[in-house]
């Protein structure tokens, strides 16, 4: 059966689930009794075509998500210099190697899981007289095949991250897809009290209203802005 969702380059499509995801993002703010702009939108461009991301752009959307240092950098490198208010956010896994690389084209990294990365992100700041912003992610399922720290080694990894001199603003996290999200947004806004941090980054496609609900500060939305891929979905970022 073909699929019901809409083309990627139909910048209609795009514009209206856009304005729709943007009321709901509001609907749930009310309910949960907070400021309409509490939650920050990462439109989660993995995979997109250039039109569909022109599209969303040209709706008025400004945050990003990418999971891969150098597709971002095909998708974004021209858009970035065009574009003064935008900002980019790794929300994918990265490789020490790529560094450099990373601080160069993202605002955020969210994906710091590992004292070695947090060094390599230290040196490379130095080098590029940089003070990355960055948020721990925790590994709330302590699943095997997925990246993130584990909560128990959370503290000391913020600590780590901090005494190096990064800018670690919050969290964030990947539920288990066979899971109830709810402890997982609970435990992580759990980690990120005791240690004095504002931001969390949890809550995709088919769970934002409970995160937010929960206390999220950003949510990371793909298919419900852009379709159903064509390509093989991973439970990553979306």
């Amino acid at each position: 059966m073909a699929s019901s969702s809409p083309d990627p380059a139909d910048a209609s499509s795009i514009a209206g689930r856009l304005a729709a995801l943007r009321r709901r993002i509001g609907q749930a703010c009310e309910t949960a009794a907070r400021g309409s702009d509490s939650v920050v939108l990462t439109a989660v461009t993995k995979t997109q075509p250039p039109e569909a991301i022109d599209a969303i752009l040209a709706a008025g959307q400004r945050v990003f998500g990418e999971n891969r240092v150098q597709e971002a950098q095909a998708r974004w490198a021209g858009r970035r210099a065009a574009v003064a208010d935008l900002e980019l956010r790794l929300i994918g896994p990265l490789q020490t190697n790529k560094v450099p690389d990373a601080l160069a084209l993202f605002d955020v990294i969210e994906t710091l899981d590992r004292p070695r990365l947090a060094e390599a992100l230290a040196i490379a700041a130095g080098k590029a007289g940089k003070t990355p912003r960055v948020l721990v992610q925790v590994n709330t399922g302590a699943e095997p095949q997925k990246a993130g720290v584990l909560p128990e080694e959370a503290d000391a990894l913020i600590a780590l991250a901090r005494s190096l001199g990064l800018t670690v603003e919050g969290l964030m996290c990947i539920p288990p897809v066979d899971d109830a999200p709810d402890h997982h947004f609970v435990l992580l806004g759990d980690i990120a009290r005791r240690n004095g941090l504002d931001v969390l980054s949890m809550g995709m496609s088919g769970d934002y209203e409970t995160a937010i609900r929960l206390g999220a500060t950003h949510v990371r939305v793909g298919w419900a802005l852009f379709g159903e891929r064509n390509t093989p979905q991973t439970a990553s970022i979306d």
